[in-house]
C-alpha cells in the first residue's frame, strides 16, 4: 500500500501576510495635483495684480499733480486732464523760480531739515543708548519722565511761553529744538539697542581697553546703521513737511520755510511777492496763474524727498549685528 506524501509547500508558495491582504493603492486625484500645480501661479498673479493696483493708487495722484502743473487750469476744471497734460505751459514754474521769496523759502527748508534732523538723530541715539544700559542708575525713572510727555502736554500756550522766555522766538532754534526728541522714536531706538547690542560685546570691548564713549562711537553706531537710517528718514520727512512751528514762532517772512509759503499759496492762490498778481488784467487771469503756481509748488516741494529717500532705502534692510558675537 503506497502512501502519497503531500508535497511540501515551498517558501515561495506560502503567502506572506502582506500578500494575503490586497494592496490598496490610493493614487492622488488628478484634480488635487492640478490644484497644487496651479496654486502658485494663481497666487503670484493675484499678488502681483494687487501690488500693481496699490502702486497705481499711490502713484497716480503724484502723476496727476505733475501733469496738472503744466496744463491749462481750465482743462483741469473741465475734467479733461487724465493721463496727458492739456494746453502745455511752463508759466507756473517760470513764476516760481523767478520769485525770490520761494527761492529763499526753499533754502530755509533745506537748512531747517538738515540741522533739525542732525540734532534729533544725535539726541535720540545718545539718549536711547544710555537708557538701554541696565547699569544706568534710575533709568526707569528717566524713561517714565519721557513717557509722561506722550500723555500730558502743557499745550500750545505753555510751549509758546517757554520758547519766548528762552529767547528763541523768530530764530532757527524755535524750529529745530522744541520737537527735537520724539518719545516714540526714542522708545524704538532703546528697544533696538537692548535687543541687538549684547552685553558680551561691551565686555569684550572693555577687556580691550575701550571706554563707554569709544564703544558707542566705534562699535555700537557702525552696527546700528539700519536704526540710524530709519531715524534719518523719519526726521527728514517730518522736518521737511513741518510748517506749524514756523507759523507760530516766526514773524519774519524771510525766515519762512517752503511749506509755510506753500500753505499761503494754497490759501490765497497767489504768490506774496513784489511781482505777484497785481499787474494782471483780470481776476480770471490771476486765478489761472494761482492754480499753476499751486500745482508747481507741490511738485517742487515733493521732488527733494523723492530724490533722497530711494538712496537711503538700500541701507534699511541690512543686518544690524553682522560679525558681532551672539549671546
Amino acid at each position: 500500500m503506497t502512501h502519497t506524501i503531500p508535497a511540501l509547500k515551498t517558501a515561495a508558495s506560502v503567502p506572506s501576510p502582506d500578500d494575503s491582504q490586497p494592496r490598496s493603492h490610493s493614487p492622488r486625484p488628478r484634480s488635487g495635483r492640478w490644484r497644487d500645480r496651479a496654486a502658485d501661479p494663481i497666487f503670484n498673479v493675484v499678488a502681483i495684480g494687487m501690488l500693481l493696483l496699490a502702486i497705481v493708487v499711490i502713484l497716480y495722484p503724484l502723476y496727476f499733480i505733475v501733469i496738472a502743473s503744466v496744463s491749462e487750469p481750465s482743462e483741469i476744471l473741465n475734467g479733461n486732464v487724465w493721463l496727458w497734460p492739456r494746453g502745455f505751459t511752463l508759466e507756473g514754474y517760470a513764476r516760481i523760480f523767478s520769485d525770490s521769496t520761494i527761492i529763499r523759502a526753499f533754502g530755509n527748508s533745506v537748512l531747517y531739515t538738515v540741522l533739525g534732523t542732525a540734532i534729533s538723530v544725535v539726541a535720540i541715539l545718545c539718549a536711547a543708548y544710555a537708557l538701554s544700559r541696565k547699569d544706568l542708575y534710575g533709568r526707569t525713572f528717566f524713561m517714565l519722565l519721557f513717557i509722561i510727555t506722550m500723555f500730558i502736554d502743557g499745550g500750545l500756550i505753555a510751549r509758546y511761553l517757554v520758547v519766548r522766555d528762552l529767547g528763541m522766538l523768530d530764530t532757527i532754534w524755535a524750529i529745530v529744538l522744541p520737537g527735537a526728541i520724539g518719545v516714540w522714536n526714542l522708545i524704538i531706538a532703546r528697544a533696538f539697542f537692548e535687543n541687538n547690542v549684547p552685553a558680551e560685546l561691551r565686555e569684550a570691548a572693555q577687556l580691550d581697553g575701550a571706554n563707554d564713549f569709544r564703544f558707542f562711537l566705534q562699535i555700537v553706531l557702525p552696527l546700528s546703521k539700519p536704526l540710524i537710517f530709519l531715524m534719518i528718514m523719519i526726521h527728514l520727512v517730518a522736518n521737511w513737511n513741518a510748517f506749524f512751528d514756523a507759523l507760530i514762532f516766526l514773524n519774519d517772512e524771510s525766515k519762512y520755510p517752503l511749506q509755510l509759503v506753500l500753505r499761503n499759496v494754497l490759501i490765497q492762490s497767489e504768490v506774496n511777492s513784489a511781482g505777484g498778481t497785481g499787474a494782471l488784467d483780470s481776476y480770471a487771469a490771476a486765478q489761472r496763474l494761482g492754480e499753476l503756481i499751486k500745482y508747481g509748488m507741490i511738485v517742487v516741494s515733493t521732488i527733494p524727498l523723492l530724490i533722497v529717500l530711494p538712496f537711503m532705502q538700500k541701507h534699511f534692510t541690512k543686518g544690524a549685528l553682522l560679525g558681532a558675537v551672539k549671546s
